[in-house]
């Protein structure tokens, strides 16, 4: 969707006649899910839901190097990554991943259980100290 953006005299100009001008609206979800970046993390997350690990791999990436606009998408990625690394013994991948996701978003944490994993969980629990 096209925006409109006014220079500013051009939007003083119209707040001073009456008019009201809204702000620039912001990306909603469907917008989103339409970015090349977006779709394959969605895809990534699917394929990695159904145990397909290379797909899911392949679909992570993609969805890093195209640009995720979100922190926790990108941790997100990384995170899924990370726990694919760590089932298939790359656990230097499995570390750098979960760093990753801590630099993407500051915030990134496992939840209980998934620091609980005993294949991941041990890394995870390493990286944080």
């Amino acid at each position: 969707m096209p925006r409109l953006l006014l220079s500013p005299s051009l939007a003083l100009a119209a707040l001073l006649a009456g008019c009201v001008v809204p702000p620039p609206a912001r990306p909603g979800l469907m917008d989103m899910a339409e970015r090349p970046a977006e779709k394959a993390l969605l895809a990534g997350m699917r394929a990695y839901e159904d145990a397909q690990y290379s797909l899911a791999e392949t679909q992570l990436d993609l969805a890093l190097k195209g640009g995720l606009a979100s922190p926790r998408d990108r941790a997100a990625a990384h995170k899924h990554l990370a726990f694919i690394y760590c089932t298939s013994d790359r656990i230097k991948a499995c570390e750098d991943e979960f760093r990753a996701a801590r630099a993407a978003d500051p915030a990134f944490a496992l939840s209980k259980s998934e620091a609980g994993h005993p294949q991941w969980g041990p890394v995870y629990q390493r990286v944080r100290q």
